[in-house]
């Protein structure tokens, strides 16, 4: 059960280093990004998915992250 509750956490940490470093590469120039959105254009083309459930996935690892500290704990 620990093993999963690393890999959640992990998996949280590589997620908002991914949505993380997509505003710094627009904010710094290094990407294009027209529409002002941060998240570059490059990237809308391919991860599309992965910027427009951001909300969800986010959500969704909290959550988990959340309930099996709980359990594992409390």
């Amino acid at each position: 059960m620990t093993e999963i509750l690393y890999t959640l956490i992990f998996t949280s940490v590589l997620m908002g280093g991914v949505y993380a470093y997509a505003v710094y590469a627009t904010r710094s120039g290094i990407e294009e990004d027209e529409n002002n959105n941060f998240i570059p254009d490059s990237w809308e083309k391919t991860f599309k998915w992965v910027f427009t459930g951001k909300v969800l996935i986010m959500f969704g690892l909290g959550f988990a992250v959340g309930f099996l500290v709980s359990k594992l704990f409390f």
